[in-house]
């Protein structure tokens, strides 16, 4: 292989990377907002029915997110 078909094989794959990287994090950041979302529309009766704090919504956003 030449020295410019090396790098155009590795600049491919760095970019595939990076792409499936920012699919991952906007996939990532979907499902927190729509699990934030969706919490916080809830009252707090609601959410108490549930065990969860208004304060904690952030945190099993997160989590949802970091799941997925």
């Amino acid at each position: 292989m030449t020295d410019i078909t090396r790098f155009e094989s590795g600049f491919a794959q760095r970019f595939q990377s990076i792409a499936e990287a920012l699919r991952t994090q906007r996939a990532r950041r979907s499902i927190y907002r729509r699990t934030f979302d969706e919490l916080s529309m809830l009252n707090d009766r609601e959410l108490n029915d549930l065990n969860i704090s208004r304060a904690d919504i952030a945190t099993i956003a997160r989590q949802a997110a970091d799941q997925a």
